[in-house]
């Protein structure tokens, strides 16, 4: 009996002092610090408001959620990382200003020529056409050509179409754009484009075009229905607007070369998983935005017009030199690519 209350003592004092060990450990280990997440400076031309931006935003909470908080990524819309400037946006990504970059085919052509192809006039005027240049063998041409000129692409997703609004008539034919003076975006092929269709193109910020639009000077204006709902064109005197199918857009999500390798397998892999699940979020959300855009414009007195495929013909054959002429310059494998793609679509 005594033996056994001894043994018993003995247990127990050994029970305490592994328990007393335990808590030093605890104890030491709640002292060391945890490593501060990896910082990631994430590229947008919008904010999120529109459908882009909303995106960026996304991939930006997904990654550190997703990657147990050892990164943490965070969005700067408005392009500031570029000066200000979506076409610098993709120089910014390639040295090192962004870490990490959701932009436009449209915006990097800039800087990556064979991006062009998604934007030739009228190669891909439907929202379906559009999106199967995003998709399996032109997916890969398109990363390869964003590889070859220095960052990392991680995913694809189709934006959608620009549109023309004007003041003083509804373009209907190519001779509608003649004489029209038209704010675009500062984008070669843009120029090029209007300049054929005999338009006078203008690349002026939106506060000098204000003025220009109330005056009179300008009365057309070039870019996405989004935008133009939310600049509120019908109060600048805008009566009409045509989707017309010219120039497409899609969007990357990318990370600069240097960061990506300086990443772990497992922080690539969330990186990758994550832009591709906001990439398929953003082109239905993109599809979603362009038809609310279209209600608002609407309901605030626009007239919408949307091209027939032979309507749409007629501006094709009076651009046709500027497709050929950019055709060039992305690249004439890239683009016979793209164009045995498109007619692959089901009508």
């Amino acid at each position: 009996m005594e033996r056994h209350r001894e043994s018993l003592i003995q247990t127990v004092a050994r029970l305490a002092l592994v328990a007393t060990c335990l808590a030093a450990f605890g104890a030491a280990d709640a002292q060391i610090p945890r490593a501060a997440p990896t910082e990631l400076k994430l590229s947008v031309a919008v904010g999120p408001a529109f459908a882009l931006g909303r995106a960026a935003q996304a991939w930006a909470g997904a990654i550190g959620q997703q990657s147990a908080g050892t990164l943490a990524a965070t969005p700067y819309p408005g392009a500031t990382l570029a000066q200000r400037d979506p076409a610098r946006e993709f120089s910014a990504l390639r040295t090192g200003a962004a870490d990490l970059a959701v932009g436009s085919t449209l915006a990097w052509s800039a800087q990556v020529n064979a991006l062009t192809v998604v934007g030739l006039p009228w190669i891909a005027p439907e929202r379906p056409e559009l999106a199967a240049l995003s998709d399996g063998e032109m997916r890969a041409q398109l990363f390869a050509a964003i590889d070859r000129a220095g960052a990392k692409p991680l995913a694809l997703a189709p934006l959608g179409h620009r549109a023309i609004a004007t003041t003083t008539r509804s373009v209907r034919t190519p001779g509608d754009v003649a004489g029209l003076a038209i704010r675009i975006t500062s984008t070669p092929y843009l120029v090029e484009l209007y300049t054929a269709l005999r338009g006078q193109p203008q690349a002026i910020s939106f506060a000098e075009a204000d003025a220009a639009f109330r005056s009179g000077a300008l009365n057309a204006q070039e870019g996405s229905l989004a935008t133009f709902a939310a600049a509120r064109i019908d109060a600048l005197g805008f009566k009409f607007a045509t989707l017309w199918g010219a120039v497409g857009e899609i969007a990357i999500f990318a990370v600069n070369l240097g960061a990506w390798e300086r990443l772990t397998v497992a922080q690539q892999a969330v990186l990758q998983e994550s832009a591709q699940r906001a990439a398929g979020d953003l082109a239905r959300s993109a599809a979603a935005e362009e038809e609310a855009a279209i209600a608002q414009l609407r309901a605030r007195g626009v007239a919408i017009l949307r091209l027939t495929p032979s309507g749409r013909a007629a501006f094709a054959a009076a651009s046709r030199p500027v497709y050929d002429r950019w055709a060039a310059v992305a690249g004439e494998a890239i683009v016979r690519a793209a164009e045995a793609t498109v007619s692959a679509v089901p009508p």
